[in-house]
């Protein structure tokens, strides 16, 4: 049984929250079993969600009521849902009334998720799966980025994983003789050609906060010149945004905006315009999350069709220490499991759930999470498929830029990143900048 007994300083924490639990209404934090109440007897297996994603939801009621109904049928799901822009203050509530549901997502913000862990609130998924017989049920590269996620814990479910890299058209590199790029220096001498030929080499946005996918790319140049571990350095303060190692990559970044490898006006471009210019033919390569399957499987908006669609992970940067191998992704809002509540009905939940939610997801709603696909999904798109197969496959994985960062850093860098991709703003001032957000 992995129920924790609460430590000395989960005592010291949900004192704390209880006082701010208090001051909003809320009931003294206690021991609820003590209800003389018969309903509040009940053994239910308690799932907070959130409005915008009805997808974990409507996959838990499908495993309760499928394969599991029969293991399940003494602990029904009870569902709730809180609004994303104050979950993370409900959670902080639940918590300090020690009344956190069973099934929870772990939170926006991961230092909030890691403080809930360290107080003794969260289970330990790694030891729980192996429990149940399923340490095998998240894919590796899902696990890594989770332990890279939550300072080398693993407490949280990957109920989505997408992976990052670089989407082609296959028919324009084919029409002017390029191969599939390697390298980055590979990669920017493709840029050039396609340039000279009146091509727009990549598809980019660059409007407000959409400049991510700028800040990505210079994110991954620093993992496959530095490795995996260089922006937990940054984080640590071990190391620095403005290091010259690490300069070197917005440079890098710099100088294909400098060159017009992003288009004429990157930051008058936002996501859907981006996607578009893609799906239309009108750029060569989009540095894009797998969540685009969506776009790139729907004939209405894919007009150069999915069969000319290519994936090219991230290239290796000569000489550096990372490797193509680590695919760039992300766990979307991973699950968790309440300690107070993990009893015999929410280990039942567990297993079933590890068993079923991969296949269910992928088969109901099209959706890849890092769950193992015990019962493979038929009649599956293509790039569907190649990026399940690369899922399953990778060793492991990388965060993005920002991961680590503080919430006014990581809206720094990506409303500049749209000037990186101009050329109006360099690497070491894009830099200087966020670097002083991080302190």
């Amino acid at each position: 049984m992995i129920i924790k007994t609460a430590p000395k300083r989960r005592q010291t924490v949900l004192a704390g929250l209880c006082v701010l639990g208090l001051a909003v209404g809320l009931s003294a934090c206690g021991d609820s079993s003590s209800s003389d109440d018969p309903a509040s007897n009940q053994v239910e297996f308690s799932f907070l969600g959130m409005p915008e994603n009805t997808t974990v939801e409507a996959v838990l009621q499908t495993i309760a009521a499928g394969s599991c109904a029969t293991d399940l049928a003494d602990y029904p799901l009870k569902t709730s849902s809180q609004p994303q822009a104050s979950y993370d203050q409900q959670l902080q509530l639940l918590a300090g009334n020690d009344a956190l549901p069973s099934l929870i997502f772990a939170a926006n913000t991961p230092s909030l998720a890691i403080e809930l862990h360290d107080g003794g609130y969260l289970v330990d998924i790694d030891q729980a799966l192996t429990e149940v017989g399923l340490a095998d049920a998240i894919l590796p590269a899902a696990e890594s980025v989770l332990r890279s996620l939550y300072g080398g814990d693993l407490f949280t479910l990957p109920a989505e994983f997408n992976i990052e890299g670089i989407w082609y058209n296959k028919a324009i590199l084919a029409q002017h003789g390029i191969a599939q790029p390697t390298t980055w220096d590979e990669l920017t001498a493709a840029n050039q050609k396609l340039a000279d030929a009146g091509v727009q080499p990549f598809a980019v946005a660059g409007s407000g906060g959409d400049g991510w996918n700028v800040t990505r790319l210079v994110g991954n140049h620093i993992f496959r010149s530095l490795g995996a571990d260089a922006m937990r350095q940054v984080a640590d303060g071990k190391a620095k945004l403005t290091d010259p190692e690490y300069l070197a990559s917005a440079e890098a970044v710099a100088a294909w905006g400098q060159a017009g490898y992003f288009g004429p006006a990157p930051t008058a471009v936002d996501y859907a315009t981006a996607m578009n210019t893609f799906l239309t033919g009108q750029a060569a390569f989009y540095y894009m999350g797998s969540w685009a399957l969506a776009s790139f499987n729907d004939p209405t908006q894919n007009q150069i069709g999915d069969d000319n669609i290519g994936f090219l992970p991230f290239p290796n940067v000569t000489g550096g220490k990372g490797s193509a191998a680590e695919v760039p992704a992300n766990a979307g809002m991973p699950l968790a499991l309440s300690s107070a509540s993990y009893d015999a009905g929410a280990k039942a939940w567990l297993g079933c759930l590890a068993q079923n939610y991969g296949t269910l997801a992928l088969r109901d709603k099209g959706q890849i999470t890092g769950f193992r696909v015990f019962d493979p999904v038929a009649d599956l798109p293509a790039l569907t498929t190649e990026v399940q197969d690369i899922i399953a496959n990778a060793p492991s994985s990388v965060l993005w830029f920002e991961a680590l960062f503080s919430a006014q850093a990581t809206t720094t860098a990506q409303t500049n990143g749209g000037l990186l991709a101009e050329g109006s703003l360099s690497g070491a001032d894009f830099m200087s900048i966020v670097q002083a957000d991080l302190g």
